[in-house]
Parts: structure tokens; C-alpha cells; sequence
């Protein structure tokens, strides 16, 4: 029953990405918990897919992952799932300039079969900050 749990919270939660990235934040919204913590690379807070969405509207002109693994743990002091996805990044920032094999990984908790909470990280503040010549060190 267990398996069957995690392999469930690793298909909701690449259904949830299929939907961020159209993107489509109102399907994803199917997916995640009232109280929803969202916690971007850099520390931002969001509370929904509408939020994040909106964000990374001001960042790319359009951005898509490439869904690489996922995998799911069982938390036996809590009884969440905890749930890693990683993969590449690729799109286009607002000047136009593409971009492609930039790093993600996103981690997410579930309970009761819906995402609570959820933390992305991924390289492109570093991707930004090289463009802008201000990187300590070659990308």
C-alpha cells in the first residue's frame, strides 16, 4: 500500500508540472492544498500556482521543463510524502534570448494526497546574474 502511495504522489505531482508549465495555474490549483507554502529560489513566498505564474511572467517570456526523475519518500515521523523532481529548464527570457539545460530541482511535501508545500530551485538567478557580468565565476 505504501508503494502505491508514493507512486501516486509522483504522478500528482508531474501532473501538477505538466500544468504549471503550460501554463494553466487554475488546473494546477487542483493538485495543492488550501494552505499551500510555495518557497522560490532566493526566498520568495508564494501561496499559489496564480502567484508563481504571475512571477515568472516577469522573468521569461515563456519557460517549459524538461521532467527528468521523480522520486517520493515516506516520512514516518509525520506521514507526508516527501517528493524530488529534477530536470532541465529551457525557454526564453523576456528579451527573446533562449535558453536550455538550465538545472531544476523541485521538492515537494503531500498529505492527504495533495501538495502543501513545495520549494523550487533552479539555476537561473546565476544564468541572469552571468548575462548582467555579474557572476564571481565562468557558468
Amino acid at each position: 500500500m505504501k508503494d502505491d502511495r508514493l507512486t501516486q504522489a509522483c504522478t500528482t505531482v508531474e501532473a501538477y508540472l505538466e500544468r504549471t508549465m503550460v501554463p494553466d495555474p487554475i488546473g494546477a490549483s487542483a493538485f495543492v492544498a488550501d494552505d499551500l507554502k510555495i518557497t522560490f529560489t532566493g526566498g520568495r513566498k508564494f501561496t499559489s500556482p496564480m502567484e508563481t505564474t504571475a512571477f515568472n511572467a516577469k522573468r521569461y517570456q515563456w519557460v517549459k521543463k524538461r521532467l527528468g526523475q521523480t522520486h517520493a519518500a515516506y516520512d514516518h515521523q509525520t506521514g507526508d510524502i516527501h517528493v524530488y523532481n529534477s530536470g532541465h529548464l529551457y525557454g526564453a527570457w523576456l528579451d527573446g534570448t533562449p535558453f536550455n539545460n538550465n538545472r531544476y530541482i523541485d521538492t515537494f511535501v503531500m498529505r492527504h494526497g495533495l501538495i502543501v508545500e513545495t520549494q523550487v530551485w533552479n539555476d537561473s538567478a546565476e544564468w541572469l546574474m552571468g548575462r548582467a557580468g555579474l557572476s564571481e565565476a565562468a557558468l
